[in-house]
């Protein structure tokens, strides 16, 4: 049977689209490959803050719990990396105390459960190190850009999960006042550092 032109033409045109078409999916699921997902092991992740006392010493706490996920694609140098903090898992060493920064005075635990980081900016260096984690920071019902340095940050396969993990140590500086909670500043430092230890195990 011989195809006219016009019918060679559509022939030819539905096939560069299906070629286009296949072409396309190829690359996004190899795009997607490269994407690592992690999810955030709470046995081995916590943070802590560190705040000047009238000037007399430099004072520590804790939150116990954390939950959250880590997405990374080293080769395009993109990813998300969200951290869920408990507030009512503080933890100072003082029960009194505790229960101060749980109330309506500071974290307002019983109305804002979380303190939750989501970064969607992931900053390397030239040989290719992440270095940083830039996104939102929000505490109670106030949000603000934050950027987290990275001390350490480090992969490798753990034997004991069977799957690869990731680690990583960093540190932010922010007013507390900004979040709604500068009782007794500037007695009491306005400026806390933001501590993370983080570790994830990939899914």
């Amino acid at each position: 049977m011989t195809l006219n032109l016009s019918t060679k033409l559509q022939l030819i045109l539905s096939r560069a689209v299906l070629w286009l078409g296949v072409s396309l999916f190829t690359c996004v699921s190899a795009r997607a490959a490269d994407l690592e997902r992690y999810r955030i092991d709470p046995d081995h992740t916590f943070t802590f803050f560190e705040y000047k006392h009238w000037g007399l010493s430099l004072q520590r706490g804790r939150f116990d719990r954390s939950t959250g996920s880590v997405e990374i694609d080293f080769e395009a140098r993109t990813g998300k990396v969200v951290l869920e903090i408990e507030t009512g898992s503080i933890s100072t060493g003082v029960g009194l105390f505790d229960n101060r920064l749980k109330s309506s005075q500071f974290f307002d635990s019983e109305r804002f459960p979380k303190i939750v980081f989501t970064s969607n900016r992931l900053i390397f260096d030239e040989q290719n190190n992440l270095q940083a984690l830039e996104g939102l920071l929000r505490i109670k019902d106030v949000s603000k850009v934050v950027r987290f340095d990275l001390h350490h940050f480090h992969c490798r396969f753990m034997p004991l999960y069977f799957a690869r993990a990731c680690g990583a140590n960093g540190s932010a500086k922010i007013l507390r006042s900004e979040f709604d909670l500068g009782s007794y500043a500037p007695f009491v430092s306005d400026e806390v550092t933001l501590w993370f230890n983080l570790e994830a195990i990939k899914e």
